[in-house]
This record gives C-alpha cells, sequence and structure tokens, in this order.
C-alpha cells in the first residue's frame, strides 16, 4: 500500500489543529485590538475620548488670549500706573496729572471697544465676564480715590458712586437665577457721563472749565442715582416674575 503513515498524517492533523487556534487567537487579539482602539477613539457608549476632551479644552483655554480680554487686561494694568501718576509729586503737578489723565483716558477708551468686540466676533470667555467688571471698577474706583484723598473731589460724592456700582454688581448676582438684568440707556448715559467728568477732575482745570466740571460732576450723580434705583426696580420685577413662572411649573407638574 502506498497510503500515509499514521504518524505522518497524525503530525499533519496535530499541526493544523494546533494552527487552528493559534489563528482564531490571532483574529481574536485583532479583534479586541481594534476594539480598543476604538473604544480609545470615541469612548464607551460613545462618547469622546478623554484626551479629545483634553485637547478640547486646551483649545478653548487658548481662546482667552483675544484681543478683547487683552484690552481688558490692559485697563488692569493701568490702574497701578494711574495711581502712581495720579499722586507723583504731592499729586498736584499739571504735568503728572496730565499723564494720568491720558492713562485714564486709555482705559475708558478700552472699555467701549472690549464689549464690543467681544460680541460681533463671538470672543466672549468666562475670563471676560469676570475680569470685564472688574477692570471697569478698577479704574473708575481708583480716579474718585485719588482724586477724594487729594481734596479735590468730596468723599460722598465718591461714596455714592462706588456704592452704587458695587451695589448693582451684588443686585445682578443675587437674581441671575430668575434672569439677566439688561444694560439700559440710562445705564450707558451715566457710564459715559461718569468718565468724562471723573477726567476732568483728574486734570488740573482753572476757571470756567472748573466749574463746568462741577456741573458735569453733578449730572453724573443724578444719573447713578436714578439708574440705581431702576436697577433696584428691574431686579424686584424679575425676582417676582421668576418666582411666579416656577410656582405655575410646579402647579402644572403636580397637576
Amino acid at each position: 500500500m502506498t497510503g500515509v503513515p499514521a504518524s505522518a498524517a497524525g503530525g499533519s492533523s496535530g499541526a493544523q489543529g494546533a494552527r487552528g487556534p493559534a489563528a482564531a487567537a490571532d483574529g481574536v487579539a485583532s479583534e479586541v485590538s481594534g476594539s480598543a482602539s476604538a473604544e480609545g477613539a470615541t469612548g464607551s457608549e460613545g462618547r469622546p475620548a478623554r484626551g479629545g476632551k483634553i485637547a478640547a479644552a486646551a483649545v478653548n483655554q487658548a481662546s482667552v488670549w483675544n484681543v478683547a480680554n487683552l484690552l481688558t487686561m490692559l485697563r488692569l494694568v493701568l490702574v497701578p500706573g494711574f495711581v502712581a501718576l495720579m499722586l507723583a509729586d504731592g499729586g498736584y503737578d499739571p504735568a503728572w496729572r496730565s499723564l494720568a489723565w491720558a492713562a485714564f483716558a486709555i482705559a475708558m477708551i478700552t472699555d467701549l471697544f472690549d464689549g464690543h468686540l467681544a460680541r460681533t466676533y463671538n470672543l466672549v470667555t468666562d475670563f471676560g465676564k469676570i475680569a470685564d467688571p472688574i477692570a471697569d471698577k478698577a479704574i473708575m474706583g481708583a480716579a474718585l480715590i485719588c482724586l477724594s484723598s487729594l481734596g479735590d473731589l468730596p468723599w460722598w460724592v465718591t461714596v455714592v458712586i462706588l456704592g452704587r456700582e458695587l451695589g448693582i454688581t451684588l443686585l445682578r448676582f443675587l437674581v441671575i437665577r430668575y434672569g439677566v438684568i439688561p444694560a439700559s440707556r440710562g445705564g450707558k448715559l451715566k457710564t459715559l457721563t461718569q468718565g468724562v467728568a471723573v477726567g476732568m477732575y483728574v486734570l488740573a482745570l482753572t476757571g470756567w472749565l472748573a466749574t463746568l466740571r462741577f456741573w458735569v460732576m453733578a449730572v453724573a450723580v443724578v444719573l447713578t442715582v436714578v439708574t440705581g434705583l431702576d436697577y433696584v426696580r428691574q431686579a424686584i420685577v424679575l425676582r417676582r416674575r421668576g418666582i411666579a413662572e416656577r410656582a405655575a411649573a410646579l402647579e402644572e407638574k403636580d397637576s
């Protein structure tokens, strides 16, 4: 007979049997590897991978360094510089006061542009939301306190303006759960009038210009009080409306 020996046949079959499990193992390993790769890319249940989230967060964080936020940072940096110029040489040197006015004017001008740029070009960031009002209050507060400490402006004017600004800021945070109090035209006019009045006081003016700045500041104080009371009214209305809407929503849910 010319048949294949049993030992050889058995060896061949054993080799095939050995290669079969090995190939199956390789296939399983490939599937597991592919599954792990897919899961690493998309995460479990189709969620983005952790690395993807970190990368996205890094991109969003980089957007903090935009032109609107840089203008806000410039205002913050100008505050100590303004104070140093304002109080240089006793605080009454016309040349130093002129330089202080230039710093104050730059800060006020950038305040007009940073918010507009952020809204127009979608550059709004959490940093800007926090830093912008801080920069506004810082430069105005520094100017008012310096003027009152030098005797150029009565302290009660500084207390009224800063008290109103800080009070309205706190009020906005208290009612933010019910909605946002929008900026009014009166509030914008108040800001403009305050800036002009304080700027005129920073300069060492005499004669009729000194008289004019008194009346500009008087208008600024009146607008400060009137718009402050209007914000309080809006906050009360907003809170009552929010409470009523929540109560109506709860009644509808219960029914």
